[in-house]
């Protein structure tokens, strides 16, 4: 019996592939809202005050961002907790592969978070006279919990790893 429920729960782990197939999809829906950017922006390029361009741009960047995060979450989240990547010999390999556990991907997220979220803070920023200072003093702090909260990560992580 104790086999079985230890097989069982051992198996049940490719219950998250679908999970990471589902954010290759999210993916491809950021693609495509990325590109709706650029058609939009394009023929208005010569029109646009430059602060509204940066303001595009700094939405295209936030895009990336968030693109570079799913990718990192769905492949070394498949690597971590699924299986291995079977990857051809004479295919391009991306350096990091095989080389993030779960601590350091959570180290990742944090910083990417905190990458997203300064990002948005510019903007916000930029287009601070629509913005009463109260929303803004909350942005600021919300901003600042993100950036001490990968602090600490990082700091408990390098903690852990000089204890080992």
């Amino acid at each position: 019996m104790e086999r079985f429920l230890e097989n069982a729960m051992y198996t049940s782990r490719w219950l998250l592939a679908p999970i990471y197939l589902g954010l290759s999809l999210a993916l491809l829906a950021l693609t495509l809202k990325f590109f709706q950017e650029v058609y939009h922006l394009l023929p208005h390029v010569f029109e646009m005050a430059e602060a509204e361009l940066i303001l595009v741009l700094l939405s295209m960047i936030d895009m990336s961002l968030v693109g570079g995060l799913l990718v990192m979450v769905m492949i070394s989240g498949y690597e971590n907790f699924v299986s291995q990547l079977d990857i051809d010999e004479g295919k391009e390999k991306l350096d990091w592969l095989g080389k993030m556990d779960s601590g350091s991907l959570k180290l990742k997220v944090a910083a990417s978070i905190v990458a997203i979220s300064s990002i948005h803070l510019l903007r916000v920023f930029m287009d601070a006279q629509k913005i009463p200072n109260d929303k803004l003093l909350w942005y600021v702090l919300i901003h600042m919990t993100f950036v001490i909260s990968a602090f600490v990560m990082s700091y408990l992580e390098k903690m852990v790893k000089h204890a080992h």
